[in-house]
């Protein structure tokens, strides 16, 4: 059994590290505090080939697997919960489902700039009705000659105001229920009757846009449509054992961030004429933030390995994204609290993680979500 990364891994890790570190790092607090979504950076990461890391070359990708992809994310979410957030639902959600489902055209068209990094990808699935109960959907998508005609809104969508292909998850058939729901790609320049209604201000990750869409009369044609009508269910549900390892490894790369700079902060800080690192209450503070992190970082780790084995990960993706997001969340707190008033301040990163990292508790499924899959797959 090995617990460390294979070589080409590491190599691939370290190299995102330094580019994170260089370039990510300085402007981290800055992209946040304009709301800003940084594009040079998302260029410069298609220029080191990481945009399509798990995509096989055939396809624009770099031909890398899961557990790469992983390394990748939490590198990026080491120093900015936002770019990786913009990075994992382009890749997993964007870019995946097109590779995994897609016709050869298809991916000729549509997943190779996105390996490539020639644009960005988005995944359209929640609406303000559904919330945890995804598949309780209004927007509809009807068959006229060989075009379909979309209709709805969708709701807090990564990457749809700088997306260049988005895929729409709609209804086909009312009556099928989940047999009834189809995906569609669709091309947000091109497509008439798109319609980005709101660009949120959030709590935190605001150098990653999440938007509110509108559909009306939305036309593509009938080769837009994704795998065969009604098959959008399934394929939800295999892009979200994926997009959940990648919470998983964000969440760690969060959690990790704000290790770091509460360990960096207790050894540098004195009182009492001592690093306050030598008082127990910090120091239990931060042995336990390094438990909780390699805890997640096995478990996302573990979902990747089985993920690129082709088992079934439905449990363990969840299990890790459950573990980690709520690491993420508790382990950014104890950061801002070590660090005292500083921590409350902008000047100093784990404001931003903790802010950042109750979102990972949220989206792709809550805590809540992920019990009642872990339940189901118990057979409880």
């Amino acid at each position: 059994m090995e617990f460390d990364l294979p070589s080409e891994h590491r190599m691939i890790r370290d190299t995102v590290r330094d580019f994170c570190e260089a370039e990510i790092e300085p402007i981290a607090q800055e992209i946040e505090d304009e709301h800003r979504f940084p594009r040079e950076i998302f260029d410069q990461l298609a220029d080191l080939d990481l945009m399509g890391v798990p995509v096989p070359e055939e396809y624009g990708g770099a031909g890398g697997d899961y557990l790469m992809y992983a390394a990748v994310a939490e590198e990026l979410g080491r120093v900015s919960g936002a770019i990786g957030l913009s990075y994992v639902a382009h890749t997993s959600l964007g870019l995946m489902p097109i590779v995994k489902f897609g016709t050869e055209t298809q991916k000729e068209r549509w997943a190779k700039p996105l390996a490539r990094g020639e644009g960005m990808g988005a995944w359209a699935l929640t609406e303000p009705s559904s919330g945890s109960d995804a598949s309780d959907m209004d927007t509809m998508a009807e068959k006229d000659g060989d075009e379909y005609v979309i209709n709805g809104t969708k709701q807090f969508i990564t990457n749809a105001n700088v997306a260049n292909s988005v895929l729409v998850k709609a209804v086909t058939d009312p009556d099928a229920g989940y047999g009834g729901i189809s995906t569609f790609i669709v091309d947000p320049e091109e497509d008439d009757g798109f319609e980005v209604v709101e660009v949120w201000d959030k709590m935190g990750l605001n150098a990653s846009p999440t938007c509110e869409l509108k559909f009306d009369d939305l036309r593509v044609p009938e080769d837009r449509l994704l795998g065969e009508e009604g098959d959008g269910w399934e394929q939800t549900k295999a892009t979200l054992d994926g997009g959940r390892i990648s919470i998983a490894a964000l969440s760690t790369g969060l959690a990790q961030g704000a290790f770091e700079a509460a360990r960096d902060y207790s050894t540098d800080r004195e009182q009492f004429g001592s690093p306050i690192s030598k008082f127990d209450a910090v120091r239990d503070m931060v042995v336990d933030m390094d438990r909780k992190i390699e805890r997640s970082r096995l478990l996302t780790h573990k979902a990747a390995t089985m993920y690129d084995a082709g088992e079934d990960v439905t449990r363990m993706s969840a299990l890790a994204k459950l573990d980690a997001s709520e690491a993420a969340r508790e382990v950014a707190e104890d950061a801002v609290q070590v660090h005292g008033g500083y921590g409350y301040t902008t000047d100093f990163a784990p404001q931003r993680f903790y802010r950042d990292a109750k979102l990972m508790e949220i989206g792709e499924g809550t805590s809540e979500i992920q019990h009642l899959v872990i339940g189901r797959e118990l057979g409880l």
